[in-house]
């Protein structure tokens, strides 16, 4: 049984696998005070274009709990509905006494003006303080901010003196989409935080934290201590991240999975196959009879997205930076034995 359920159920590619024993038995510091670290720090900041603090945290949701643990308690902050915050992080952020103020999007992406609606609406301390917006890049629906989007929304978090912070777990999907037009140098520009995802991109784990803004940086290894976050062994994120980051590795990974997951939407276009959103990253949302599913469900994995219709469902279908076009291949021949 082959898994298009999402991008991380393989282990790590072989670079990172090769670069970690090669460096296994290495004697080196602890917590991320070590080389590696400080070599994987300089990649990033080399990438960005410009200083920074970088954190190597083991996860999307404790990077997230952590951005926006830095708040007030009585600080809220921004996201659409479908943000992964608001609906797959199990109460993390609500865990940390933020209240999270959840805005519809167009097509997973918040707006300028929803971020503003929500500020005005929110007059005085009998209410939460709207603090910071909190983004995907790519979303949770697979598409992806293009750079005046952007810098809209960094424009209005500027006018009302919000923090932006932008979730990177699939940010090398988002850079490596045929209609993109940001950098990372663009994303550290533009916003006060932002992660760059290792975990859904041929890491075994980790993300690597990018704190831009003065005011964010300020003892926040306390705060990974605090919150359980800190590895004794952190090198073994920075590790993985020295491989990815020191030639095309991590791009060419994310390029991979998308291309493979536009390959299968353009066969199930072409056999009539609705999707419930035009996205072009390695997700994709075909709708899709509910006889059909349970027919594939036999052989494939994959997730059940939500209910279309009376007979309809659209389910989620994810390729990694592992997915081979004979895997693809071999889902469509199945799909056409079943329609």
């Amino acid at each position: 049984m082959y898994s298009f359920e999402n991008d991380y159920s393989e282990g790590a590619c072989k670079k990172v696998l090769d670069y970690l024993a090669e460096h296994n038995e290495v004697q080196t510091a602890g917590y991320g005070l070590d080389s590696y670290s400080e070599e994987a720090a300089s990649l990033v900041k080399k990438l960005i274009g410009k200083e920074a603090d970088v954190h190597f945290i083991t996860g999307g949701t404790p990077c997230n709990a952590l951005a926006i643990g830095l708040l007030r308690p009585y600080q809220s902050v921004i996201c659409v509905t479908s943000g992964h915050i608001n609906v797959h992080e199990t109460g993390a952020v609500e865990a940390t006494g933020h209240k999270i103020d959840a805005v519809e999007g167009i097509n997973g992406k918040i707006t300028p003006e929803a971020i503003e609606k929500v500020v005005l609406s929110h007059t005085d301390e009998h209410m939460v303080q709207p603090r910071m917006v909190f983004i995907s890049n790519a979303t949770e629906l697979g598409t992806i901010y293009h750079k005046d989007e952007l810098q809209a929304i960094s424009a209005m978090c500027k006018k009302h003196d919000l923090y932006l912070y932008l979730d990177g777990a699939r940010i090398a999907n988002a850079l490596t989409a045929a209609s993109n037009d940001l950098t990372l140098k663009d994303i550290a520009e533009l916003t006060d935080m932002f992660y760059i995802g290792g975990t859904k991109n041929g890491a075994l784990l980790g993300e690597a934290m990018v704190i831009l803004n003065e005011d964010l940086k300020k003892d926040f290894r306390y705060y990974i201590k605090r919150q359980g976050a800190m590895l004794a062994k952190g090198r073994v994120i920075s590790q993985q991240f020295i491989a990815l980051l020191q030639d095309d590795t991590y791009l060419e990974n994310a390029r991979n999975a998308n291309e493979n997951a536009q390959y299968l939407r353009k066969a199930l276009l072409a056999k009539g196959i609705e999707m419930f959103i035009d996205s072009e990253t390695n997700q994709i949302f075909p709708i899709l009879p509910d006889a059909l599913i349970k027919k594939l469900l036999k052989d494939y994995q994959f997730l059940e997205w939500g209910r279309y219709d009376e007979k309809r469902t659209t389910v989620r279908l994810v390729c990694s930076w592992a997915t081979r076009k004979e895997n693809v291949d071999a889902f469509i021949d199945t799909l056409n034995h079943y329609i």
